[in-house]
Formats: structure tokens, C-alpha cells, sequence
């Protein structure tokens, strides 16, 4: 008899534990997706531009970037890729590493070349041809503009500059164009690169302005071969960095 109840004792054990495990099993998923839901981020703007849900790089800006770490053209210094066609900019630091992207408003006019003798006009005599973001491969720096403020300059002898949205004619309704879902209302600007304010302060600023950087401006009309021609061999770079 003593055997006997001490193996129906064990199995009462193996029951109770049975059971406890499936009472145990039941809240776990419920209890796992309420905590999923609390923490998930909500891909909304609410009062900073900066925190919109980083976008992803087309081909075109994907192509750049992975010859500029296969040659090692940003020579150690970070580097920030303006592409026009997707109106986001791509900031990487020193050493290739992404650090973020943002929306960026453009020059209003299509277009890779600034006209000639541009940064020597007031604003009010550039013609509305004469607005474009010109593309390029440019050594960029801070320095000062008009009124004292500092930007960081892109190409200062045709005044562009990468900047935050300035202080000027609300019907241009520059900030509600950057936050538009589209890219088609990004182009506004005189020439220069607006960025969200957070972009420029907290990402931009501390990588640049120790020693500079490059700004790659990625063409809307030529192609990229005709902009930076190193892309011609970058089948080959990509090949050996294998």
C-alpha cells in the first residue's frame, strides 16, 4: 500500500504541474503584446521635423555611398549625401558609419549647375532659373553668412549653405513642405539645403564643426557618372574591397 499511494502521489505532482504550466502559459502572450504595443514608436511628426522615421536610400544614393567607402573618398572627414530626387539627406560620420537622415528642401529651379556670378546677387535679382542646388562633391565648413548667423557653408562662391529654415516669407510655408509625405513641394529654396532644426543641431553641427566635412550633392538632370566620374570605376572598387 505504501508503493502504491506513493506512486499516485507522484502523479497528483505531475497533474498539479501540468496545470500550473498551462494557467502559466495562457497571459504570457497577451501580457508580451500589451508591452509590444506600450513601447512600439508611433511614425508621426509632432514638434520636431528631426524625428520622423528614418527613410531608406535609393539606388542612386545607396551607389555614391558605397564607392565613397570602397575609395575612401571623404579622406576621414564625415560626409553628408544631399539626393534632390528622393529630398532627404544622409549624414555618416568619419569613419562610414551612418548617424541619420532627414528631409531636406531644395533650390525651386531643376537643375546641377548655378549660374554664373549667383553668389554675387542679392536675393531679390536671382531669377527663378537661377535657383538650383548645384550638385557636386563639395569641402564644407562653417563660417558666417548675412546677419551674422552661422551655416555651414557648401559652396560659398555660389552662396549655398546647408542651414535650418530661416525666419522668412510665411506664404512659402516652408515647414509644412518639409513635412509633407511628398517630395514633389520640396523645392523652394533659393539654392541652399534646409534641414530640420534637430538634424542640424544635434547631428549635423557636432560632426562638422571640428574639422568640416564633405557635402555629396546627388544630380536631378545629369548623371552621376557626369557629376562625380570615379563611379565609372566602381565596379572595380567594389570588386577589390571583396
Amino acid at each position: 500500500m505504501g508503493v502504491g499511494l506513493l506512486r499516485v502521489h507522484a502523479q497528483m505532482i505531475k497533474m498539479l504541474v501540468a496545470l500550473a504550466a498551462l494557467a502559466l502559459a495562457g497571459p504570457v502572450p497577451a501580457l508580451a503584446a500589451k508591452k509590444i504595443k506600450a513601447v512600439a514608436p508611433v511614425a508621426t511628426v509632432k514638434d520636431d521635423i528631426g524625428d520622423k522615421v528614418a527613410g531608406a536610400r535609393s539606388p542612386d544614393a545607396e551607389r555614391v555611398v558605397n564607392w565613397i567607402a570602397a575609395a575612401g573618398d571623404n579622406r576621414s572627414l564625415p560626409y553628408v549625401i544631399v539626393d534632390k530626387n528622393a529630398a532627404r539627406a544622409h549624414l555618416f560620420d568619419a569613419k562610414g558609419k551612418y548617424l541619420a537622415d532627414a528631409p531636406v528642401l531644395i533650390g525651386i529651379a531643376m537643375g546641377d549647375d548655378a549660374t554664373p556670378g549667383v553668389g554675387q546677387k542679392s536675393l531679390a535679382e536671382i531669377g527663378p532659373a537661377e535657383k538650383t542646388t548645384p550638385a557636386g562633391r563639395f569641402l564644407a565648413k562653417f563660417g558666417l553668412a548675412a546677419g551674422r548667423q552661422t551655416v555651414l557653408w557648401v559652396d560659398y562662391a555660389t552662396s549655398v549653405a546647408l542651414h535650418p529654415i530661416p525666419k522668412g516669407n510665411p506664404k512659402e510655408r516652408r515647414r509644412a513642405r518639409m513635412l509633407s509625405s511628398g517630395i514633389e513641394d520640396n523645392r523652394i529654396t533659393f539654392g541652399c539645403i534646409n534641414v530640420p532644426l534637430a538634424f542640424y543641431n544635434k547631428s549635423v553641427r557636432p560632426a562638422f564643426l571640428k574639422k568640416g566635412g564633405y557635402v555629396y550633392v546627388l544630380p536631378d538632370t545629369k548623371s552621376l557618372e557626369e557629376v562625380f566620374p570615379p563611379l565609372h570605376a566602381q565596379p572595380f572598387l567594389t570588386a577589390g574591397a571583396h
